[in-house]
């Protein structure tokens, strides 16, 4: 999943690394599943690694990452999930929850496809092979597509019609592809599927700085919808996969949504309203020449509805503990003193020599300049 703070991240890098597989006697647990977790290291696969370790029902937990993390009560593997020789790493686990995920918006989007499809295959082949029962894959609710005519709210099974033109989405949808697959290549192999909505809590994502823009950016006509999930909320829907609680595919995020109206409200922040051919073409220009690392296609799930029913987990025995008012104003505070215009984080310097409305017209206005220098230059 996306990478929490990149200064934790560096913080967490400094820290000497204890040599694989030692780690810190536990008591002892004879019964409840053995379960891998990858990229155990930081954001929601460290939370989750924490948690199996801590709970009863589990065995065993084994963490899986390209550095050791801090959860000591697992035993370690240090090695990137695309090498093949995670086979070995895995044996003896009854569940793999596959959490190693590049969804950096600063990743280059080839590199980021390389690690994360790749990265999925080798994992859901490598447990096949060593007769893993069941993988746990982790996606998104962005994979049925931000769309005018979707239901509100979606229901679990409803059609994948998003594209790849948003960050990461084509990804997620290969991944889930492989999903699909996997079990009829691998007969025994289960695969479980968990949809997230709008993920928040030390995650950076072109949804979570849309928050720290200052205007929201409502395209006219359009009609924004937004159902959030924290991500302890994620960690215990993951747990209830793990435990084979819930199987198929299934979203995850609090009971119901938020209309824009009802978000610029708790926010306090206003709204900048723009054309619809103003602001995806701006969007599609700023990106094209590198000013911002968002594709035109991010601003499809800030106009259009893709809220989803969460009534699989509900039916399980799952309930969110938080509520999108209360994910909200957690993202207002975590994202509190960040400058973000068009998708593209501003330092202190910026905002405040730009001004914050002053910003938005700079770069759109950037854009409408450098679509009249191409046009004068095709003149000549």
């Amino acid at each position: 999943m996306s990478s929490p703070d990149p200064q934790v991240r560096a913080a967490r890098n400094l820290a000497d690394p204890l040599p694989e597989n030692k780690t810190v006697p536990s008591r002892s647990r004879s019964r409840g599943p053995v379960v891998a977790v990858t990229g155990a290291a930081t954001g929601v696969g460290e939370l989750l690694a924490a948690r199996l370790a801590a709970s009863e029902e589990i065995k065993q937990v084994i963490a899986i990452d390209e550095r050791r993390g801090e959860v000591s009560e697992a035993t370690w593997h240090i090695l990137d999930v695309r090498d093949p020789a995670i086979a070995e790493k895995l044996r003896g686990a009854d569940v793999v929850v596959h959490l190693a995920l590049d969804l950096d918006l600063e990743t280059d989007p080839a590199a980021r496809t390389a690690y994360n499809v790749r990265g999925a295959q080798t994992v859901l082949t490598a447990a096949a092979a060593v007769g893993v029962h069941r993988v746990v894959l982790c996606t998104s609710a962005m994979v049925y597509g931000a769309l005018p005519d979707n239901d509100i709210p979606l229901a679990e099974d409803a059609e994948l019609r998003a594209t790849a033109e948003a960050t990461g989405v084509g990804d997620l949808l290969e991944i889930e592809r492989l999903g699909r697959r996997a079990p009829r290549a691998h007969p025994g192999l289960h695969v479980t599927v968990v949809r997230p909505t709008v993920l928040v809590g030390g995650t950076d994502t072109a949804l979570t700085r849309y928050f720290e823009s200052p205007r929201l950016l409502v395209v006219a006509g359009s009609r924004p919808t937004w159902q959030f999930c924290h991500v302890d909320d994620l960690v215990t829907a993951l747990e209830y996969a793990a435990l084979e609680k819930i199987d198929g595919e299934f979203a995850v995020g609090c009971d119901g949504w938020l209309e824009q109206e009802e978000v610029e409200e708790i926010s306090g922040v206003r709204r900048m309203e723009l054309p619809s051919a103003v602001a995806l073409g701006a969007a599609a220009r700023l990106h094209r020449i590198g000013l911002t690392p968002s594709p035109a296609g991010d601003l499809a799930y800030t106009m259009h509805p893709w809220v989803v029913s969460v009534s699989r987990l509900h039916d399980a025995g799952w309930r969110p503990s938080w509520t999108n008012e209360e994910v909200l104003a957690a993202l207002l505070e975590e994202v509190e003193g960040r400058h973000t215009v068009a998708g593209r984080r501003l330092g202190r310097k910026d905002a405040t020599a730009a001004g914050a409305a002053g910003a938005t017209v700079a770069l759109l206005g950037t854009a409408a300049l450098v679509r009249r220098a191409r046009k004068a230059r095709r003149r000549i």
